[in-house]
């Protein structure tokens, strides 16, 4: 079992319109709600892969009654989800038909007291000791701590569990100090992380201090990994339009169902820019596109930097 940590859980709502302009009204021509928050988004395309994958976290209230309905629909995924008094966040992607671009709205999510919190903690031990790998994912909610993320990393590292994290800010650079086997950084993350711009001497100073692996995404290029095997760039075979949000999900459920089926780094790396890739063609996060999963992953570039 593969066990996903989404601590500020959201209702994913995206618009398309045929062209996004400021200041003006818009008429939808679609709309779609998805159970999201990184980690759900991780486990909703891990399930889709046919792995077995239980998503943790919390939510509250009626956008989280809402939430759990819809992903008791998505095949694979276990609901391990915890109950909060706030109520769970919305986001809202407006995606641009004519530019194929997309503009993201985030809540910032409900407020968890210090008695929730330590129940997550109990739970989130529970849940370790059948998992082979966890992914702990995405923003803090109010009220957890800042160093929450290196708090369950030790945690997974004690259990003997291979941990991802994806996050980014401080609770990043408390993380990363706590020595997950993966951090998987955007390009602007990774500038924040270490001050530097230029990803590869970026990516190898975030794994000196103390990532096992460091993965950074970097937009339509791909994907940058420093790991103890070597150093690689993986690169689609062209570029995709269409809507990016939930990408970078897809390439850490790329990664985690590569690790737990022993691959190696090439091929996991060959996997999670397939996802990526796929994802850019699905109408929501959290989904791919199959037949772009299987026309890509045969002709990923995989090359020495």
């Amino acid at each position: 079992m593969i066990l996903t940590v989404t601590l500020n859980t959201a209702l994913d709502v995206t618009y398309r319109v045929p062209r996004m302009r400021p200041h003006a009204s818009h008429r939808v021509s679609e709309v779609t709600e998805r159970p999201g928050g990184k980690g759900v988004n991780v486990a909703r395309v891990l399930g889709a892969l046919g792995c077995e994958v239980t998503a943790t976290g919390f939510a509250g209230g009626p956008v989280g009654e809402v939430l759990r309905g819809l992903l008791a629909g998505a095949p694979g995924v276990v609901d391990a989800l915890l109950p909060c008094a706030g109520t769970t966040r919305r986001t809202l992607a407006v995606v641009d038909e004519s530019a194929g671009d997309t503009t993201q709205f985030n809540e910032a999510g409900p407020h968890i007291t210090p008695a929730e919190w330590a129940a997550f903690r109990d739970r989130y031990e529970d849940l370790l000791r059948p998992a082979r790998a966890v992914a702990l994912c995405g923003s803090l909610p109010p009220g957890v701590p800042v160093g929450a993320y290196a708090v369950l990393v030790r945690a997974a590292r004690a259990a003997g569990v291979p941990v991802l994290l994806d996050t980014s800010g401080e609770p990043l650079r408390r993380g990363v100090a706590a020595r997950p086997e993966m951090i998987k950084p955007n390009a602007a993350e990774l500038a924040e992380l270490t001050g530097s711009r230029d990803p590869l001497p970026a990516t190898r100073d975030a794994r000196r201090r103390g990532a096992h692996a460091v993965i950074t995404s970097l937009g339509a290029d791909g994907l940058l990994a420093a790991t103890a095997q070597g150093t690689w760039q993986a690169a689609p075979p062209r570029a995709l339009t269409g809507n990016p949000t939930g990408a970078g999900d897809s390439v850490v459920a790329g990664l985690l169902s590569a690790l737990t089926e022993g691959l190696d780094w090439p091929e996991r790396l060959a996997r999670a820019v397939a996802l990526s890739a796929a994802t850019v063609h699905a109408p929501a996060a959290g989904e791919f596109d199959p037949r772009t999963y299987e026309e890509v992953r045969g002709s990923v570039k995989v090359t020495a930097p």
